[in-house]
């Protein structure tokens, strides 16, 4: 064998970093590149939405290269960083912006030097033996045990039941039992919030990687395909919701501004900053001129969509007012009226807009809080026509699931599990109630009473699988 060989060059080196020479310099594939490439390059660059034919998800999809067919073109040489597309496509050439990426930011320097140096070490791969790439569809997630569930919604129609896993979310038929879920396999490690539009056409769900990006995914529901995917922050997302006329989609982040989004292309409508920590739930007003968010900062606000301009703290901004953040907001279906729950456990209904001048100390907007939980709120609903209204929360026993009557708080049932609740959605006709948190199961309660009407474990469980989601 010609001793030039990328293949020999390739084992040298992997025996040179396997005795440790050079191992101290040589980034790593999993640990350093993947990382980067998820954050800055996958959103156009994955299995779901492979621009170019090129999926950036797993070394073994980097050094198939783009293109298909005879037509495919190796984008990294190993070392050569010179050679190599990969890096030439996140350089400017005499000046002129790189090719890469097409959208935000150029790479910072470091970047650069971070994929020059992957590169010229020989593009190793140091992939953990068993770890899954479940950001591809042909490798779904497979878990020994069901994922904690953070998020579930109710399609329009009823017939549909969303919940969150591990790199996907999963689709339930609700009229068979026995049917496999759909899966909508993307990028984010971890899904906090799903929302089907308003006419039950797409799916948006926001998540992320904690720590490295926060991710939106916009899907169609007639072929479960992806139209979009944007990394937005470096960190999750949170608390997504639709614009009534199902034009822009909302969320907040860690980086406490608040985001709308264009649904028809995912690029940026609306930035707003007036938060001082996570904002955590977003819901639209009911003409959709008007964005509420909540977050750790213990307040509710109020921004208008079309100015982007922070308008109003519905809460009281009295210090000490809110005994903690709020976590989840939604809005009363036929009013302008807001549930919101969060760390106190006390679910509140306000009104969106005030109607008197702001005084210190006043709580106006309050309509009515309702009897408090021993804990801490995580999801709230309207049922129905909004006569009723659910919390979810996570209790000293394990989790909580009540309902009250809107009008006047009154109590009307409870149910009670061994795992903190977190999740909470309402059937579009009041009917049933979905709930779901730490032990990963869903249940399926009548409204009326509280009676269990179904009880399943939304991910298919593999015990033997290697390198499982857990």
């Amino acid at each position: 064998m010609n001793r030039s060989s990328p293949r020999l060059r390739i084992a040298t080196a992997s025996l040179l970093l396997a005795v440790g020479l050079g191992a101290q310099d040589a980034p790593g594939f999993y640990r350093e590149v993947l990382p980067l490439l998820q954050a800055r390059c996958t959103s156009c660059h994955q299995p779901a939405k492979a621009r170019d034919e090129l999926v950036l998800s797993s070394h073994a999809d980097l050094m198939r290269g783009k293109g298909e067919g005879e037509d495919r073109e190796a984008i990294v040489v190993p070392f050569d960083p010179d050679a190599s597309l990969l890096l030439s496509s996140v350089l400017g050439k005499d000046g002129e912006a790189p090719a890469m990426p097409e959208k935000g930011e150029p790479l910072s320097s470091s970047e650069v030097e971070l994929l020059r140096r992957w590169i010229a070490a020989g593009a190793l791969d140091d992939t953990p033996p068993g770890a899954a790439n479940p950001s591809r569809p042909d490798q779904p997630p497979r878990y020994r045990q069901a994922p904690v569930v953070t998020s579930l919604a109710w399609s329009p129609d009823g017939a549909w039941l969303a919940v969150n896993g591990r790199n996907e979310v999963l689709l339930h038929d609700l009229r068979e039992e026995a049917a496999a879920p759909r899966r909508l396999i993307g990028l984010a490690e971890r899904i906090e919030a799903i929302a089907f539009s308003p006419d039950g056409t797409r799916l948006c769900a926001v998540g992320g990687a904690p720590g490295r990006f926060g991710e939106a995914q916009l899907w169609s529901l007639a072929d479960d395909r992806l139209l979009w995917s944007r990394v937005v922050t470096p960190d999750c997302l949170f608390g997504v919701s639709w614009s009534p006329d199902g034009k822009l989609v909302a969320f907040g982040a860690t980086d406490t501004a608040v985001r709308a989004l264009d649904a028809g292309n995912g690029e940026p409508v609306l930035f707003q900053g007036a938060h001082d920590d996570w904002v955590l739930g977003t819901v639209f007003s009911l003409d959709g001129s008007h964005l509420i968010t909540v977050g750790r900062d213990r307040t509710m606000k109020l921004t208008k969509v079309e100015s982007q301009q922070f308008i109003d703290d519905i809460t009281s901004i009295t210090p000490g007012a809110r005994k903690g953040g709020l976590v989840a907001v939604t809005r009363h279906p036929t009013r302008d009226e807001l549930l919101v729950g969060g760390a106190d456990g006390t679910p509140r209904l306000y009104r969106s807009f005030r109607e008197k001048k702001r005084v210190i100390g006043d709580d106006f907007n309050l309509i009515r809080a309702f009897p408090a939980f021993d804990g801490r709120i995580f999801a709230v609903a309207f049922l129905g026509d909004g006569a009723r209204i659910a919390a979810a929360a996570s209790v000293a026993r394990g989790g909580e699931l009540r309902v009250f009557r809107s009008e006047d708080a009154s109590p009307l049932w409870e149910h009670r599990c061994g795992g903190s609740l977190f999740a909470v959605a309402a059937s579009p006709d009041g009917t049933q109630l979905a709930t779901a948190g730490f032990d990963g199961v869903v249940e399926i309660l009548d409204a009326g009473d509280g009676a269990l009407r179904r009880r399943f474990v939304p991910v298919p469980i593999d015990a033997d699988a290697p390198g499982a989601a857990r």
